[in-house]
């Protein structure tokens, strides 16, 4: 019974979702969000805290909406993301080796 509800939910978000499309100006109420998000494409999960997200109109696509994430398209915030992660493990400096042993 909860998976037809939720289906129903679905149905009209989408519904919604089609007729916010439809509309010349679209409007739809950014969320602010805490947690992680995951990346398929660089299959990682990056934190976020007090994030905007936001549909917006695609800036070079009027037709297109495009996810942002503090008015960045997700895709750009990924790869700016990962990019500062990657960079950040370039720049760690190696750990002196413990040397294996025993004492007697």
């Amino acid at each position: 019974m909860s998976s037809n509800v939720n289906s129903h939910a679905a149905d009209k978000f989408g519904k919604l979702l089609h007729k916010s499309m439809m509309c010349s100006n679209v409007c739809i109420k950014a969320i602010r969000c805490n947690g992680r998000i995951y990346s398929e494409e660089y299959r990682r999960k990056f934190d976020i805290k007090n994030y905007i997200f936001k549909v917006e109109k695609n800036p070079t696509d009027d037709g297109k909406l495009v996810l942002t994430i503090n008015r960045q398209p997700i895709g750009e915030w990924f790869k700016e993301q990962f990019g500062k992660l990657w960079h950040g493990f370039q720049k760690m400096p190696d750990e002196p080796k413990k040397r294996g042993g025993f004492r007697l």
